[in-house]
């Protein structure tokens, strides 16, 4: 959800009295217990000191000091009145060193054990929030002091314990609390109030400029903006002015020479644009529509346009009706270089009118089918195309199962022959003096295995050749589905120098990688592109019989691409092979199956990529490749 620059100043002008008003409140609530809690032990220490000084009076002797305390009407008056001194005290008792009350300012009390209760007075040097938290856990706190009898005081003889309620205190300190929030809550509704007032007066001159900017965009000419000036909107409003009379300007040469820019801005488009205006007068045609119809100058009348043209046709509908017509399809006949053009043209005739209603003319736009219909002979090519491989492909695999076969039964047929010579059954009729051969035997013709078994394992390679063809074919034709995923280019093509290497090493054939420092990772299925990178790198060591120089090279190129040089120092490539290399099955080794480059150009092609190669006889050969980097 997006807020307006008025709630936002509002909601920031809130929030900063809100958090000072928080704090404000804190202050003063820390400082009103500390007030509490000080007022409080001094109140307690007060009546201490008053039962203090009576109980001194009253006692005489040890022997007979409880006594005279429990008698003693002034000491039990002051008990009793000492929640008088102060709403926080509860109670106030004096208690013999075993706790034991001698005098409580609640008589029911007196003989009972009085547990002692934390002290009060060092609570006053703690921080604010420690007391907040001791005043709203709702416990006891004492203010005592201990009696002691004989000259030097070494004799304790009791304890005055002045009992205090932190709930009472917490009870003070809530209505407290209640008359900051109050005020709090008056703050932020004034501060609210004063920020919309604010608001309000701070964006008045944003409003004036968008209200200026609608009534630009409506098409109003010398608008002009009253600001006050001395601040940053007046240097606005200037500039806005100036805007707008520059575009009145603008507007106004438009409107008393429209024919010349607009001619200027539609006269390379492709498609056949012309205005005509109420009257049947060309206001402007671009070059297209001259070169359909020459009769379509500016200037010209519509009426000069042959009467049954569709041109023609669809304007004069759109002037008679002043609405829009189209699109409509026409065939129409254009000359050009002497012959006869049969196109087909997509028509629309487009009703113009001012911002006030009134009727402007016609605007016609005629767009070339043409290409379309090259496109859709495209597709159904692609598509043909398409079924034809998958026909292929079912082919193939039919191929492969009868080659399967024999290739089985040639390994039988081996196997038995391979126990020596072949009989075959023969008989001899004497027939006039010759001798003709029948059916029956009793005669054999002994056959050299040898010469079958020779024989057997040509055909058997013969099929294990076509099954290879079959499995490449079958191979390059199968579509693939690309895993695709950022690829470390220079980390994939060390990986493929390691597999090489043994081999490279073995052939004297060294190899160098070289990398650029800031090269992006590529787009790319990096299983697919290792077999191709694999395939050129053992085809660049197999052209290097006598030795050579391996070398891999990437870096940067244009149009976020990544550039992989890979360049052998072999016999090279001749001339005439160089546009075949890429055709399946085609290759110039003894035992080579010619899929290997087939399978390299077709995963480049895959990847968006593309790939070029240079090659110069008994100098070596280069194969360049581009990849798109990875987003």
């Amino acid at each position: 959800m997006r807020f307006s620059i008025k709630t936002k100043q509002v909601v920031g002008v809130v929030l900063l009295v809100a958090l000072a008003v928080t704090a404000l409140s804190a202050i003063y609530t820390a400082l009103v217990a500390g007030v509490l809690l000080t007022e409080t032990q001094s109140r307690g220490e007060m009546l201490r000191t008053f039962v203090f000084e009576r109980a001194q009076r009253v006692i005489t002797s040890k022997e007979d000091a409880y006594a005279a305390l429990r008698s003693d009407s002034g000491l039990r008056s002051l008990l009793e009145s000492s929640m008088a001194y102060s709403r926080h005290v509860t109670y106030a008792a004096l208690v013999d060193p075993r706790n034991v009350v001698i005098v409580h300012s609640s008589p029911v009390l007196e003989g009972q054990v009085l547990e002692p209760q934390a002290q009060l007075e060092p609570l006053l040097s703690e921080d604010p929030w420690t007391q907040i938290q001791a005043i709203s856990s709702e416990g006891t706190f004492e203010v005592s002091e201990r009696l002691l009898l004989g000259s030097e005081g070494e004799n304790e003889f009791g304890t005055i314990r002045i009992g205090i309620s932190t709930a009472l205190i917490w009870e003070d300190l809530l209505k407290t609390m209640r008359t900051a929030v109050l005020v709090g809550l008056a703050a932020l509704a004034v501060s609210t109030l004063v920020a919309l007032l604010l608001a309000q007066w701070t964006l008045r001159p944003v409003h004036v400029l968008q209200s200026g900017f609608a009534r630009l965009g409506r098409g109003e000419f010398g608008v002009k903006l009253d600001l006050p000036a001395g601040d940053e909107f007046s240097e606005l409003g200037a500039s806005f002015n100036k805007l707008s009379a520059e575009l009145s300007t603008v507007r106004s040469q438009l409107a008393t020479d429209s024919a010349a820019p607009v001619e200027s801005v539609v006269d390379r488009l492709e498609d056949a644009v012309a205005m005509v205006n109420p009257d049947g007068q060309v206001v402007f045609a671009n070059a297209a529509i001259r070169a359909a119809l020459p009769e379509a100058a500016a200037g010209s009348k519509l009426t000069a346009w042959p009467p049954l043209h569709p041109y023609r046709e669809v304007v004069e509908r759109a002037l008679s009706t002043r609405q829009s017509v189209g699109p409509l399809s026409r065939r129409l006949t254009l000359s050009g270089d002497g012959e006869d053009d049969e196109t087909e043209q997509l028509l629309m005739a487009h009703a113009l009118s001012h911002a006030d209603q009134r009727f402007m003319g016609v605007m016609l736009v005629a767009r070339d089918l043409g290409y379309i219909g090259q496109v859709q002979s495209t597709l159904r090519y692609s598509q043909k195309a398409a079924a034809l491989g998958r026909l292929l492909a079912g082919v193939a695999h039919e191929v492969k199962n009868p080659l399967n076969a024999m290739t089985i039964h040639l390994e039988l047929l081996k196997q038995k022959l391979g126990g020596g010579s072949v009989a075959r059954p023969m008989a001899r009729v004497a027939e006039g003096g010759g001798v003709r051969v029948a059916d029956a035997p009793p005669a054999h013709v002994t056959v050299d295995s040898s010469t079958v078994l020779n024989h057997v394992s040509v055909i058997g390679s013969e099929i294990r050749r076509l099954d290879e063809v079959v499995q490449g074919f079958l191979k390059f034709s199968r579509p693939e589905e690309l895993a695709l995923e950022p690829v470390d280019l220079a980390a994939l093509v060390a990986d493929v120098g390691e597999v090489v290497g043994p081999q490279a090493n073995a052939a004297g054939v060294r190899l160098v990688i070289a990398a650029a420092g800031d090269l992006p990772r590529v787009s790319a299925d990096s299983s697919l592109l290792r077999q191709a990178l694999l395939n050129l790198a053992l085809n660049a060591v197999q052209a290097m019989p006598s030795g050579g120089v391996l070398r891999f090279e990437s870096r940067r190129a244009a149009d976020r691409q990544v550039e992989l040089v890979i360049a052998d120092t072999g016999v090279g490539i001749p001339p005439e092979h160089l546009a075949r290399i890429f055709d399946l099955y085609f290759t110039t080794k003894d035992a080579g199956s010619g899929i290997g480059l087939s399978m390299v150009y077709r995963t480049i092609q895959l990847h968006d990529g593309h790939i070029e190669v240079q090659s110069t006889p008994g100098r070596g050969t280069t194969f360049t490749l581009r990849l798109p980097q990875a987003a």
